[in-house]
């Protein structure tokens, strides 16, 4: 998992060395600072030796610079080694969610995946950038730290033999009682995220049903479990300060009383034993050494608040996309001609239940094909294996002759034109939108395709036409408007089959026999499947597919199913008899 992710920083590595090395410079220096200035006080203000009074004066400032100089570079490349990790990381991820298949996006929540592309990416990068500098300078400084304390004196060092283990087993022993809450934590900003894209996507229908007040209480109580969670933490990390506190104090106090005697022992003469200027540098030691030990803490408390975003991250990294390019994978597809042989699909391997049982058809190639069936009869399901969203699970499904997995999967889709039951449109102008199905299309293309969809008009009423600015989502066009963009997006595609998923539900039944007219008369060649409710959509196919619990219940013509199908029958003539009324 490390590993994996670690290869996110990638050209970032060169500022990822420096910012520890630099750091280390830095620590060097911080130590060096207490005995010079012992050495100022021993042998240059008490001895009276200007020579060593400048001297170590100038040798402190320089010091100091150099400190200074290697924080600032260690800050500065750290902070670049981080961003350009987050950044990698985001990018990785993104791009592998790019390449999930259906079922693979099926695994992980919208929310969900939003919340590790941001929150936990951002808590990576702050853990990332701590790394790098706190993980290094704290073990660094207490260790060079404890090393010149000893070499000061080693009987006053062993003060730090009772503080230190101490302070190490009740620090580190708070933070197993914290990792649990921190687990939890990132689980409900998930819930959380969920809830406003819900409400921020759905606000009207949230609005015409008055559930705002419903929908605030809801929100309230995640947000009140993130409070409640994040406050328990707290209040256990905050005995880390107190605790460090007590420690500093006994460790001064000690200091203080054995070190002042041993002062007044060796007449503070540096050659016979303690001195003055040597004991305040054990004073600044201690802090050092302690408050080292406070940052390695606080590093442990960011590792343990990094273990469930690093993993949530690691999840999308490594899974492995359902749907891949075959070898010397086919890039042309011959015709529009569609066979189901004995084809089941499930939507994963462990799943009892079958959505598609052994459906066998035959689709020729420029064929108008309807397709019916009650809700959950996996009408759906059946259209989505064409291009590849989907894999079968038995059973072989051609596409122009060739098995559809041994073409390339960018091929195949842009031959196969799918306008999805819940298609989006995104923010830009119309234009924009309707480019997705061909980059390069002329106006004149743009207009042909608009005027099939029977587009046209309504976008000529707009004030600017065909740059008129889309919302995200197409929440500032109607259901049938955005129903008529999307199908004259995918004729753009020019594709050998095109399928439309209930995606004339939303416009009157006039402008519905106009798109399917202009089908039969400017796009004869190329195969047509329809889902409809309407038997009016579809009973002017060459073929209507009756479904059934994910199977085939009839196959024919119009005429021929209302002879040989009682279901087609029923359907029909219930959807007369509520037209006549």
């Amino acid at each position: 998992m490390i590993k994996q992710l670690a290869r996110c920083i990638r050209e970032y590595k060169k500022a990822s060395i420096l910012a520890p090395l630099c750091m280390v410079g830095e620590v060097a220096m911080e130590v060096m600072i207490p005995l010079i200035m012992a050495d100022l006080y021993d042998f240059g203000i008490v001895m009276q030796d200007m020579r060593v009074v400048v001297t170590k004066s100038i040798l402190l400032v320089l010091c100091a610079f150099a400190s200074l100089s290697f924080g600032v570079a260690s800050a500065n490349y750290a902070s670049r080694a981080g961003t350009g990790f987050a950044k990698n990381l985001r990018h990785d991820m993104y791009h592998r969610v790019q390449d999930f298949s259906f079922s693979n996006i099926d695994k992980f929540s919208t929310a969900s995946i939003v919340t590790r592309l941001t929150s936990d990416v951002a808590n990576l990068q702050m853990t990332f950038q701590m790394m790098i500098r706190m993980a290094i300078r704290a073990p660094m400084m207490m260790i060079l730290a404890l090393v010149s304390s000893l070499r000061i004196s080693a009987r006053l060092s062993l003060v730090f033999c009772v503080a230190m283990p101490v302070l190490i087993a009740v620090l580190f022993g708070l933070f197993p009682l914290v990792h649990k809450i921190f687990e939890r934590v990132f689980k409900t900003y998930d819930k959380l995220n969920n809830v406003v894209q819900e409400n921020v996507h759905g606000v009207r229908v949230v609005k015409s049903f008055v559930r705002e007040d419903k929908e605030i209480e809801k929100f309230s109580g995640i947000s009140g479990s993130i409070y409640n969670d994040f406050c328990k933490a707290e209040k256990i990390l905050a005995l880390n300060n107190p605790i460090m506190q007590c420690c500093i104090y006994f460790c001064m106090i000690a200091i203080s009383w054995f070190g002042a005697h041993m002062v007044v022992a060796s007449g503070n003469n540096p050659d016979l034993g303690l001195t003055t200027g040597q004991l305040s540098s054990m004073f600044t030691y201690t802090t050092q050494i302690l408050s080292s030990l406070m940052m390695l803490s606080m590093v442990f408390v960011m590792m343990v608040m990094s273990r469930a975003p690093l993993r949530r991250c690691y999840e999308i990294l490594s899974e492995e996309p359902d749907l891949h390019d075959p070898e010397a994978g086919v890039d042309i597809v011959a015709d529009g001609s569609i066979d189901f042989e004995n084809v089941s699909f499930r939507y994963s391997a462990t799943a009892q239940h079958r959505a598609l049982k052994e459906v066998s058809l035959h689709i020729p190639s420029g064929a108008t094909v309807g397709i019916l069936g009650a809700t959950g009869s996996s009408k759906s399901t059946l259209v989505q294996l064409i291009p590849r969203l989907y894999d079968v699970s038995e059973g072989v499904l051609k596409v122009g002759g060739l098995d559809v997995r041994s073409y390339n999967l960018e091929a195949l889709r842009d031959q196969v034109a799918m306008v999805l039951q819940k298609n989006e449109l995104f923010s830009g102008t119309i234009r924009e939108n309707l480019r997705w199905g061909d980059p390069n299309a002329t106006d004149e293309e743009i207009v042909h395709a608009c005027q099939l969809a029977c587009a046209d008009d309504f976008i000529r009423s707009f004030p600017d036409g065909y740059d008129h600015h889309i919302e995200q989502g197409g929440t500032n066009v109607s259901g049938g408007q955005k129903q008529r963009l999307c199908i004259a997006r995918a004729l753009l595609k020019r594709p050998k089959i095109l399928i439309l998923d209930d995606s004339t539900s939303a416009v009157d039944t006039k402008t519905d026999a106009q798109i399917r007219q202009a089908f039969r008369e400017f796009i004869p060649e190329t195969t047509k499947l329809i889902i409809a409710q309407r038997v009016s959509s579809v009973q002017d196919a060459d073929m209507i597919i009756l479904m059934e619990g994910g199977m085939v219940a009839a196959v024919g013509s119009h005429d021929e199913l209302m002879k040989t199908s009682t279901i087609y029958q029923e359907v029909y003539h219930s959807q007369q008899k509520g037209a006549d009324a």
